[in-house]
């Protein structure tokens, strides 16, 4: 077990590693995002085209490249929240204004909930800030049956994905949570030009056009939400309180790297390695595979593959003592359930 001074040593060697990857190139950020949009309206109206051929099963494979296209596009405003996509705070504002049309979700709204998200991650008395709630076990044991069933329901995951996929980015993100603190005239403005590219959708495609990229959409906010649990839920995950909690392991203990591949990646614009996105945000999206998979061994983050992944979803409370996520327990009592 490394001495508190060893661990210090470790943690600002990762920081300067992690500095070199922090330089924005427009070149690189313009190919991301037009090459995404690119592939948003050429796999939309090609599967509308097939669609109206009468072949409408040959339109899944368009429909599934039109839902990566939709999450990349969401990572792309994510990474303009952050001002790590192009080289100016101009330019990535302008670029995450007209992101949050095609992904439905308000820029402003967006940059402050996430950045409160950054802000108090790992931390247990904040947790409203989180996008998914985290029970403690002995607040499970100490619960109302009421609260008992609704929290069972609500990590079931499926209920969690679909249906809170498709109530964050077709119904929360009309009226997102701080409106009032960002301006309800920008989330308002938002909602008009959203109506206003569903509008001319409509006239250049009609109802087949709406019901492609409503299915395409549909898709992309189940894998969001899909991508969002498995960055902070896995059994070695961070927890803590005040005073003990501490930011550097929360970022980087706390965030997960998801290795699912590397098409996976290029479909969700690297989002996956979101330990080193926590642990410095500065890093763009597209330097973020590179920068993981370059690390020296001395440094090396641990990556999650597919079969933890999906255990992972079996994992419901934070074990304050032992400092884990574990299943819900067969009685009310402290022990701990260890994952299978």
């Amino acid at each position: 077990m490394p001495d508190t001074r060893s661990e210090e040593v470790l943690v600002m060697d990762i920081r300067e590693y992690l500095k070199g990857y922090t330089a924005k190139d427009n070149r690189i950020a313009c190919l991301s995002y037009f090459g995404s949009f690119a592939a948003y309206f050429a796999s939309l109206f090609a599967a509308v085209a097939i669609v109206n051929a009468g072949v409408w099963w040959a339109a899944t494979p368009f429909v599934i490249l039109l839902n990566f296209a939709v999450c990349r596009l969401f990572v792309l405003q994510h990474d303009t929240g952050h001002h790590s996509l192009f080289e100016t705070r101009t330019q990535n504002d302008v670029a995450g204004y007209l992101l949050s049309i095609f992904t439905f979700t308000p820029y402003r709204a967006m940059q402050y909930n996430h950045n409160m998200h950054h802000s108090y991650l790992g931390n247990l008395d904040h947790r409203e800030t989180t996008e998914i709630h985290t029970m403690t076990l002995r607040e499970w044991n100490a619960a109302p049956m009421k609260t008992r069933i609704w929290y069972r329901l609500y990590r079931n995951p499926l209920i969690l994905l679909p249906v809170g996929g498709l109530f964050t980015y077709f119904l929360n993100y009309r009226w997102p949570k701080n409106t009032r603190i960002v301006g309800v005239l920008g989330v308002l403005g938002h909602n008009l030009m959203l109506a206003a590219w569903l509008y001319t959708l409509f006239l250049l495609a009609g109802w087949t056009g709406l019901g492609v990229l409503a299915s395409a959409v549909a898709i992309a906010a189940v894998l969001g939400v899909f991508m969002v649990f498995l960055q902070h839920n896995f059994e070695d995950t961070y927890w803590d309180r005040k005073p003990d909690l501490d930011i550097r392991k929360a970022t980087l203990q706390g965030s997960s790297a998801l290795d699912l591949g590397h098409w996976w990646d290029i479909g969700t614009a690297n989002i996956a390695y979101h330990d080193i996105h926590h642990f410095m945000p500065a890093i763009p999206s597209y330097r973020l595979r590179k920068c993981h998979h370059n690390m020296p061994e001395e440094l090396a983050l641990r990556r999650i593959k597919w079969p933890e992944a999906i255990r992972s979803f079996g994992l419901k409370l934070w074990d304050e003592e032992h400092r884990r996520l574990v299943r819900f327990p067969k009685a009310r009592q402290n022990a701990v359930v260890p994952a299978e």
